[in-house]
């Protein structure tokens, strides 16, 4: 499992120019499920997700978490951070989960976040637009699979 995380004032999501997910300052969280995930790669990512300490202090220094901040999540489903573009131009996409696996597991992500922090959510499969304001920038790149390495 893979996620672009992204500290934000703000973000929203919009379908069909309707707005179906909307925070403040918080994290904007690209999400993408690969061959071979499992509830176990979810149950790590949030964690690491949550706990991230990339909020600034009183101080100015990055120490505080999400969690720490009572933050929201807005959670975006995004198979092509899964692309390969080793060879050629064009991304290959053979190692992203297939959509009819990929989806509960997006929803069971997405309901365990809700059970730690506000958090609002795209739809699966459907064509958004994600709007947000970078504040920083701040962004992280997380792999689930090189997490379970550092365990």
């Amino acid at each position: 499992m893979r996620a672009v995380v992204t500290r934000v004032a703000w973000a929203k999501v919009e379908i069909d120019d309707a707005i179906v997910g909307q925070i403040d300052r918080g994290l904007l969280v690209l999400l993408g499920c690969g061959k071979g995930d499992e509830t176990t790669d979810a149950a790590l990512l949030i964690d690491k997700i949550v706990n991230l300490r990339i909020f600034e202090n009183e101080a100015g220094k990055m120490d505080k978490s999400a969690i720490d901040l009572q933050g929201s999540l807005l959670v975006i489903s995004q198979f092509t951070l899964f692309g390969d573009v080793s060879r050629g131009r064009r991304p290959s996409f053979d190692e992203a989960m297939k959509p009819e696996l990929a989806e509960p597991m997006y929803d069971a992500f997405v309901s365990k976040c809700r059970g730690l922090l506000k958090t609002e959510a795209g739809r699966f499969r459907a064509h958004m637009r994600v709007t947000s304001v970078n504040d920083g920038p701040v962004t992280i790149w997380l792999d689930s699979r090189q997490l379970r390495k550092g365990a």
